[in-house]
């Protein structure tokens, strides 16, 4: 009995494996339309994965489970993924599906609409998809058709032009330049919450996609997640300023605190850090500050040259438990003088695990010495009494106090701000200087992550100052 000789060609098994992958896909494509090297992170599958997660529900015609937001850095490929390889990989698995794309300008969206269709267009692509082909009389670079009614339009901000997507993929709503302008951001919030929901071919289906870095504490992120039915991939450049991961369980993926050691090394973001906090805080971090909220005028401090002699000396720790965590152990000595102004001697700073944090404070009071009073913020609940009286057991011999302020941060913030913007605090010079200033700079009402130097400041102040916190406890 002869056996038939069974042909392979090797464009169908690539396209069976690509329809059955997006990352796969993503990774046999790259070199179509990329001319670097590929260069692989672990980020990259996992968000194709999480794409395909969505897709999947749509081919299927099931309800949407979410809408998904994702923030990275600039220069993680997230436009490729997203607004290039994503609706030419849908095609492939639903060639009627119609794609919107949208980007702050029109220009972008086209570039963008371009480099996927010239993906399409390609030798391989059309080899291992031979049944995806774009219309001749309709194929513009930002609005192309295929023979199966599927359709990828680009927009800008603002744009619509009747048209209905199964799939919308908002990839950066706001130029990072143009984020101080608040009604270029509130057009883009009105536009995502009114007008684009609009746009889908079914209500219940069709999900909307918002890649982007984050700009400003009110951006089309903020919009999105106020939405009760919104998925939030959050990916800083790097962790060991205290970003939040999210969600949690990706956290172990980065490397030595890096999300991609390759792209984003820890010397690039350092310069690109010392170029402008602030950008680096909302584009890298994904933490954005509210600008011009601040509640300290950091520009009132004056770097100067101590006098001999104080009335008293505090050194006041906000203390966190977790090693490599996102909050920091913050110990700082403040001092008053004789002529009632107030001086930040020396800040103590570190992500420590609770036994060395113990030891630090211990070691960092034994170097003020016995004439230093030491504050300790008590933690609520049980563990942050038993942690607070640990720390008093470890500093037998010196004079300490504890206490459970529960009263919101900000409003314990004030006095010591009042002072900040009166002019009547100095700072002794000292390699702590930058991050300090920085973190009182950016201390707002609206963003809680930076306040660990805050917090320590403000309990330092309120106490040397004898206020007491409302519903506070002490005892020494």
């Amino acid at each position: 009995m002869s056996k038939e000789k069974i042909e392979v060609n090797e464009y169908d098994v690539m396209g069976s494996i690509c329809r059955e992958s997006f990352y796969e896909f993503f990774k046999e494509f790259w070199d179509t339309i990329i001319a670097e090297e590929m260069c692989l992170n672990w980020h990259i599958e996992y968000l194709c994965n999480e794409l395909q997660i969505m897709a999947e529900r749509v081919f299927r015609g099931q309800k949407k489970e979410y809408n998904l937001v994702i923030n990275v850095p600039p220069g993680t490929t997230k436009s490729t993924i997203c607004s290039i390889m994503f609706p030419a990989w849908l095609w492939t698995r639903m060639a009627s599906s119609r794609i919107i794309g949208a980007s702050y300008a029109e220009s972008l969206q086209m570039d963008l609409s371009r480099w996927c269709r010239d993906l399409i267009r390609s030798d391989k692509y059309r080899a291992c998809f031979p049944e995806v082909q774009i219309v001749k009389d309709q194929d513009a670079k930002s609005y192309f058709l295929n023979t199966k009614k599927g359709r990828r339009k680009g927009i800008g901000v603002g744009g619509i032009a009747g048209f209905h997507g199964h799939f919308i993929i908002i990839d950066d709503p706001i130029d990072p330049k143009e984020a101080i302008s608040q009604a270029k951001v509130e057009a883009a919030n009105w536009w995502l919450n009114n007008s684009l929901p609009l746009r889908k071919v079914d209500k219940e289906i069709t999900p909307m996609i918002l890649i982007m870095q984050r700009v400003c504490v009110e951006d089309p992120t903020s919009t999105m997640l106020s939405w009760p039915d919104t998925k939030h991939i959050c990916l800083p450049g790097e962790t060991y300023s205290g970003a939040e991961v999210k969600p949690v369980s990706v956290k172990k993926y980065y490397k030595n605190g890096l999300l991609d050691p390759r792209r984003l090394p820890k010397v690039v973001l350092e310069d690109y850090k010392g170029k402008n906090e602030f950008l680096y805080k909302s584009q890298i971090l994904q933490m954005p500050i509210p600008l011009g909220r601040g509640m300290f005028n950091v520009e009132r401090i004056s770097v100067d040259v101590p006098p001999l002699t104080f009335v008293q000396k505090i050194r006041y720790w906000d203390k966190a438990g977790t090693k490599d965590g996102g909050a920091f152990s913050v110990g700082v000595l403040m001092a008053k003088d004789k002529k009632g102004r107030f001086w930040i001697l020396d800040v103590v700073r570190g992500q420590w695990d609770s036994a060395v944090r113990e030891d630090m404070i211990k070691a960092t009071a034994q170097v003020d010495g016995t004439g230093v009073l030491v504050g300790v913020e008590q933690e609520p609940g049980s563990g942050g009494k038993q942690s607070a009286e640990e720390t008093v057991r470890n500093l037998a011999g010196f004079r300490v106090f504890c206490e459970r302020p529960t009263g919101d941060k900000a409003q314990r913030a004030d006095p010591f701000a009042t002072q900040v913007n009166s002019g009547n605090v100095s700072i002794v010079k000292g390699p702590w200087n930058k991050e300090y200033v920085s973190e009182l700079q950016y201390f707002s009402l609206l963003n809680s992550n930076y306040k660990d130097q805050v917090d320590a400041s403000s309990g330092a102040f309120n106490r040397i100052t004898r206020r007491r916190v409302v519903g506070a406890t002490s005892f020494s």
